[in-house]
């Protein structure tokens, strides 16, 4: 099983607006809501790749309850703390207005307290056992503690399971000082992170706190680094077939689990998880892929080998 930590779900929502007048009345000419948040696009990716997929999150108010209706309906399997306050929401906004389109609002999620963290912990220890991969992802909720990340990466490495970790800030700081198996940055995340988006600057600032390295970087693809060896994938697709790349990393990093938990080579891993990101900029779903996309891009991945 594969495990995936969200604490931050969403409903993550197309918007259309014409335009947007300041200091007036704006109203959305239509709404489209997906379940969302970057575990949470994970999981539903795995899933649809056939993989027994979990989910555990802060599931919040009316907003928590629809999102796990969506994972009922898709397979995926979900657990954690329940809130009273709801889940956010978050929006893209569709509009004729250059300016306007795809601009994105995210509303600042609920408030939990360290009852609630702890709880969050107990169910972790819990449900990791039976992982060999956990993702973590994301931001957390408000008034969670700083090193939330560090603390569930601690009980995993006690129980020998390999999590990659896609977040940045204050939560990616405090979990480098205790190390783990992977990590996913975005070129522009990397620099902020070591100064240089290269993928070697980025790797010697890591040193032996991470093994594994995806970072990515639009549509130049993905470098992925292990020990001396450094893997580039790329897909070349016509860009009038991009719909939206909203959640396009946290596909790629769920093919990068795929890949892993099939215990497949680095190239291959590199592969499915270009693929796999790919695959979601074809799909109107926010967040989300289809098998048969991926499938088919997988035969036209390519790559190169580094040292």
């Amino acid at each position: 099983m594969v495990l995936s930590i969200c604490p931050n779900p969403s409903i993550d929502c197309y918007a259309w607006i014409d335009g947007f007048n300041k200091g007036t009345v704006n109203r959305f000419s239509m709404i489209e809501e997906f379940p969302g948040g970057k575990g949470v696009h994970v999981a539903l990716a795995l899933a649809e790749l056939e993989v027994d997929s979990k989910v555990l999150g802060f599931w919040g108010g009316h907003t928590g309850g629809w999102i796990k209706e969506q994972f009922q309906s898709r397979a995926v399997q979900f657990g954690g703390v329940e809130l009273e306050e709801n889940n956010r929401r978050c929006y893209t906004l569709i509009s004729n207005n250059p300016n306007l389109n795809h601009t994105e609002l995210l509303e600042p999620g609920p408030v939990i307290t360290n009852e609630d963290f702890e709880s969050f912990l107990k169910e972790f220890k819990e449900q990791s056992i039976d992982a060999e991969f956990i993702s973590m992802s994301g931001s957390w909720p408000s008034k969670a503690p700083e090193d939330g990340y560090r603390r569930l990466i601690q009980l995993a490495k006690q129980q020998g399971t390999k999590v990659i970790l896609d977040c940045t800030g204050k939560q990616l700081e405090e979990a480098l000082k205790v190390g783990f198996f992977g990590i996913h940055l975005n070129h522009k995340e990397a620099e902020a992170l070591c100064g240089s988006s290269d993928i070697k600057s980025l790797r010697k600032f890591l040193g032996d706190k991470v093994e594994l390295i995806a970072l990515t970087r639009g549509s130049e693809g993905l470098e992925l680094a292990y020990k001396r060896t450094i893997i580039k994938a790329k897909i070349d697709i016509d860009p009038a077939q991009i719909i939206s790349t909203v959640g396009s990393g946290d596909c790629l990093t769920a093919g990068i689990l795929y890949a892993l938990n099939k215990k497949l080579t680095l190239e291959e891993v590199a592969a499915w998880g270009a693929a796999c990101g790919t695959a979601n900029c074809l799909n109107k779903d926010l967040g989300m892929l289809k098998k048969t996309d991926v499938e088919r891009l997988i035969k036209t991945v390519k790559i190169e080998t580094h040292e």
